[in-house]
This record gives C-alpha cells, structure tokens and sequence, in this order.
C-alpha cells in the first residue's frame, strides 16, 4: 500500500471524514502531522502545497489536496489505483 501523509488537526472535520474513507479504503497507518501542534510543519504545508487549509493529503508523492479532493478522486475511480501502488 502506498504512503499516505496528511497535515491535519484534531478539531477539524474535514480532516476526520478524510481519514475515515482512508481507513475505509484499508489505509492502516497514516502519517498525520499536526499542524496545530508544531506549527513550522503548518509553513511547510503551505510551502509544499500552496494551501493553508487542512486536511493536505499525499499519497506516495502525489499531492491529493483536500477532503473534497480526496473524496472526488474516490468518486472517479481514482482512488484505489492509487492506494494499491
């Protein structure tokens, strides 16, 4: 199964719906980096992505983007192909 990275927090249900397809999908062990909690890894989240808002979801070295993206790419059939590689 691929790597999967994701900046997050706690509080934020974006990123708890993003995590239960992951977890849905069999994704036992996510990187998740709190973004609240060490907030140089929040620059480095902008720095990589552009984005400010969380969830930031990689899988291997593909940026996902958000929950929304994530469960479109789900949607399309994309997902999948993604995680078994």
């Amino acid at each position: 199964m691929a790597k999967v990275q994701m900046y997050a927090t706690d509080w934020c249900p974006y990123c708890q719906r993003a995590e239960a397809l992951l977890r849905a999908k069999g994704v036992a062990d996510i990187d998740k980096i709190d973004v609240d909690q060490y907030p140089d890894r929040k620059q480095e989240m902008i720095a990589k992505t552009g984005r400010r808002s969380v969830p930031q979801i990689f899988i291997g070295e593909r940026h996902i983007g958000g929950c929304d993206d994530l469960h479109a790419l789900d949607r399309a059939g994309g997902l999948d192909p993604l995680l078994a590689a």
